[in-house]
């Protein structure tokens, strides 16, 4: 439902040139599963009821967020470089699945529309987006243009380019509110009760068949016209790929558009100005939005009039509405010879940790938890930095923890702090290092280093010269993390400046020259910070304004054309506080702590502790000294080090919850086992999705298996009271790896060896009691949950499982691999014939555990050496390591870690308990 109709506008200091740009409506619609296919490349809402606890459940998604931010940094880049810019937000509330979902919560749709939309106005409102103005479709100018709209295609057009009535059937999809061709549906079915259905290729969404009359838009007559403006505009959609697949689309599967439902299966919607039993076709509806602000059938009428804010120069998409942007909307427009918009900008989607998100599998991120979990202008930050056009992106908190510590306490924060606010000892200002640059004092520097001496006085130059240029192109091209890695890297080579010039020495030599290359340090390295702070101000208004007024940069400076080493001189501050009181984490005034000690910052400085403690105990010069080794080794050479040192560090193990592999984990596992790297790391081929179907019940049945799902645990931040374990234990997102449990005859057993026989000829033998080996193989597929203990508290959970349960496991072992339930190992029972049978043998004896690791995988070898396992042998023929433990030791073990932690076995038909 809600739409996201941005149309900005921006006005160059000249009056000659106007720059007009679009960002679409959010769309708000009735499953969270469409969240990630917003109508109008913005938002569509879920469904809700009309209880404030039933909003809460069903939250925007973070891809609206997203895209919301997106479209107010174009809109907020462009005011920095001088021009005027207008944003239209608002909602869609018109179309089948806002009937149906207004009817399941027992409301009229305009009541569930009039809820959700305030949502969305929320939202923006939380985001610091700067619209100018919030449209929703079900207003009374809106429904004016698309009136007008459509009575244009209706009787402006000649006979063969305009509407006409037909009867059509075909595949339709309620949740993409569109039919698809017959050669993009295909069968498939739901995992969860193996019903068959039909789906759509693109977007795996159920579809149904439906025959009826409607009004059709020829759209196949545009097909030439459409080939033809795609040719002379290579370059109108960005990224160039998406235009491949458009023209793909218009070559091989374009129909004619059915643009209207009948009544009688949609009444919700505006309806046909002449046909009373047709309403028209949401799509077109949701389109004519970004003319509606425009003035359109207010103000203007036809290209020959003034049209206001159209055309726009951007538009901004989502990839899989790609369709309706670069095919219908250009067609129709075509139609009534109105120009099209200058440009498409199609982004891609977010998953949780890899992982598409959706309702069913409880992974959907509320927006509004975000910005209070982390500020808004970080959480912007976040997701400028890591979103992308060419793939799909991942959302979570660990990374974003990361980003926080890294790119923003350490990389700004700690860095202001250090120039612009030394401790009471280091006798400098940014205010007498701008006073020296003001007064020429440095004029002799200018030329460079006279000595190689000098050289590290001079390193930052080349960067400050070209960030603004380099951060400008990729702004231009829409490139939002790429222009922020530009800044991320002048701002540490500006902390590798700074620990290679050491201002805090250069201030205790009282010699004028030492004081002249002082100012010149902090001088240098105050221009890069406010040069940061005005090109971060469309990303992080708040924060980088925060930053600027710090520095005392003048309001009218803060320009792009400012964004230059000397073009302010006029800047700076006293350096603060007169004393050391009340200085302790000074950084955490611009970027405050994360919310609690488990966070990824916490994680990322137990990497660093080894590696950097012996220079500096200070959390933030730590990160600091960590961006300076960056810039002098290169990042992955950093990485490398610390993921060595890492693995060599003890880890701690993490509280981990094992529900047994059932088929409703099949999907998600399947998933993980496509990864090339898994499938090496587990020496597995790939299968297909039935195939794995049918291992998940092989698996379940087997007498000599026992293979379990690593999920998070039960907390607080997990399932609530009272909530089913079995569904938790299903929900896809909570899924971070498996571990398999293989009983074995002990190879080491001597064949022969018959000391536990006894009887004679009147009494049949009794069988020995025979020994096997269990062998343990966890995976955690998680890449955000690997090194961190995870894989060590399966392994722990397991162990304890096996101590409570090994009677059990063991007697399941033995009726399976020989029968002695007295049946004949295939569930038949024995027939003696009078004679006394054999006694039955006893169940096995546990000898050990053991695990086969891959030479080179230090983390794993380092996790079951943790545990207390122990090498045995050299590396095998496949490059494996094996390991063990003796059973009676891996029992003690389990007994310790139990009595000092707690460990729950719940019925999978329970509920979560207190």
């Amino acid at each position: 439902m809600p739409r996201d109709s941005f149309v900005y506008r921006t006005h160059s200091a000249s009056k000659n040139e106007t720059v007009r740009g679009a960002c679409p409506l959010w769309h708000a619609t009735t499953t969270v599963e469409d969240f990630l296919a917003p109508r109008m490349g913005m938002p569509k809402l879920p469904a809700a009821s009309g209880s404030p606890m039933a909003l809460e459940q069903f939250p925007p998604h973070i891809g609206h967020l997203y895209c919301m931010v997106l479209t107010d940094v174009l809109k907020r880049w462009q005011q920095i470089n001088g021009k005027e810019a207008i944003l239209c937000t608002g909602t869609d509330e018109h179309g089948m699945k806002i009937q149906r979902a207004a009817a399941k919560e027992g409301m009229q749709p305009k009541e569930f529309c009039d809820i959700n939309s305030n949502k969305f106005r929320q939202l923006a409102a939380s985001a610091d987006i700067s619209n100018d103005f919030f449209i929703r479709t079900t207003d009374a100018e809106h429904k004016e243009a698309v009136r007008h709209f459509w009575l244009q295609l209706k009787h402006g057009l000649p006979e063969t380019l305009g509407l006409y009535k037909g009867s059509h059937e075909g595949w339709y999809c309620v949740s993409d509110e569109c039919f698809y061709p017959e050669d993009m549906v295909q069968p498939s079915i739901v995992p969860q009760t193996g019903k068959k259905i039909m789906v759509s290729v693109e977007t795996d969404n159920e579809v149904e068949w439906v025959k009826e009359e409607t009004w059709f838009f020829p759209l196949t007559k545009y097909r030439e016209r459409l080939l033809k403006f795609y040719d002379e505009n290579p370059g109108w959609i960005t990224p160039a790929h998406r235009m491949n697949e458009v023209r793909n689309w218009v070559e091989n599967h374009l129909e004619d558009l059915s643009i209207t439902r009948p009544v009688s299966r949609l009444n919700w919607g505006i309806r046909d100005p002449e046909d009373s039993k047709q309403t028209i076709y949401v799509w077109v509806d949701a389109l004519i939005n970004y003319l509606t602000k425009a003035g359109y059938g207010a103000k203007w009428y036809s290209s020959t009039d003034d049209m206001g804010l159209w055309p726009a120069d951007l538009q901004v998409i989502g990839k899989d509405i790609l369709r309706f942007h670069a095919i219908y909307w250009p067609a129709l427009l075509m139609a009534l010879d109105l120009p099209l918009p200058k440009r498409l900008l199609c982004h891609n989607h977010w998953l949780m940790s890899n992982r598409k998100m959706s309702k069913s599998l409880g992974n959907v991120v509320n927006p509004f938890f975000a910005v209070q979990r982390w500020d808004i202008d970080p959480l912007r930050y976040f997701l400028m930095r890591n979103g992308s056009f060419s793939k799909d992106m991942s959302y979570s908190n660990d990374l974003i923890g990361s980003v926080y510590a890294k790119d923003l306490q350490a990389n700004i924060g700690n860095l202001f702090y250090r120039i612009a606010r030394p401790k009471v000892t280091a006798k400098w200002s940014t205010k007498e290092a701008v006073q020296s640059f003001r007064d020429g004092d440095f004029e002799h520097l200018m030329d460079g280093p006279k000595e190689d001496s000098e050289e590290r006085f001079f390193s930052l130059n080349a960067h400050l010269d070209r960030v603004t240029a380099a951060f400008s192109e990729e702004m231009e091209r829409c490139e939002t993390g790429a222009a922020i890695r530009e800044i991320f890297n002048l701002l540490r080579e500006t902390n590798r400046y700074v620990s290679d010039t050491e201002p805090w020495n250069l201030v205790k030599n009282p010699e004028p020259e030492s004081r002249l290359l002082l100012n010149w340090v902090i001088y240098n390295s105050a221009e890069a910070l406010r040069i940061a702070g005005i090109l971060l101000q469309p990303i992080m208004p708040t924060k980088a304004t925060e930053l600027l007024n710090e520095l005392g940069v003048q309001a009218d400076r803060r320009t792009v054309q400012y964004a230059h080493k000397g073009k302010d001189a006029d800047y700076g501050t006293e350096a603060k506080p007169s004393s050391d009181k009340g200085r302790t984490k000074k950084w955490d005034t611009i970027f405050p702590p994360t919310p609690n000690a488990s966070d990824s910052d916490a994680e990322v400085m137990e990497q660093l502790k080894a590696m950097l403690q012996s220079k500096t105990k200070n959390k933030m010069n730590q990160m600091a000294e960590l961006l300076a080794m960056e810039a002098r080794m290169g990042e992955d050479a950093v990485k490398k080090l610390l993921a060595e040192s890492h693995a060599a560090e003890p880890q701690t193990e993490k509280p981990v919850l094992l529900v047994p592999y059932e088929a409703h984990h099949v999907r998600k596992y399947h998933t993980w086992m496509q990864d090339p790297s898994i499938q090496e790391a587990t020496a597995s081929e790939p299968l297909t999705l039935d195939e794995e179907y049918e291992n998940q019940v092989s698996w379940r049945e087997a007498h000599d298996k026992l293979t379990f799902i690593a999920c998070e645990p039960l907390t607080s931040e997990g399932p609530r009271v009272g909530d089913p374990v079995r569904d938790y234990g299903a929900r896809e997102e909570s899924m971070k790896g498996d571990i398999n449990f293989f009983l074995y005859p002990d190879e080491d057993e001597e064949d022969g060896h018959d000391d536990n026989l006894a009887g004679g000829s009147e009494n049949p033998p009794r069988p020995r009691q025979r020994l096997v080996v269990g062998e343990v193989d966890v995976m955690i597929a998680d890449e955000a949950h690997r090194g961190r203990g995870f894989g060590g508290g399966a392994v722990r959970a397991l162990l304890v499982y096996l101590r409570r349960n090994l009677d059990g496991i063991l007697a399941e072992y033995s009726r399976g691999s020989d029968g002695s339930d007295g049946s004949d190992g295939e569930g038949r029972r024995a027939e003696t014939g009078g004679v006394t049978a054999a006694a039955a043998p006893p169940p096995p004896r546990l000898r050990g555990l053991m695990a086969k690791i891959k030479e080179g995988n230090a983390g794993s070898r380092a996790l079951f050496a943790g545990l207390g396992f122990v090498q045995r042998g050299e590396v095998n023929y496949f490059g494996e390591v094996t390991v063990v433990m003796g059973w009676e030791e891996a029992a003690r073990r389990a007994a310790e870690w139990e009595g000092g932690e707690e460990y729950r076995e719940v019925d999978l038909r329970g509920e979560v308990e207190k």
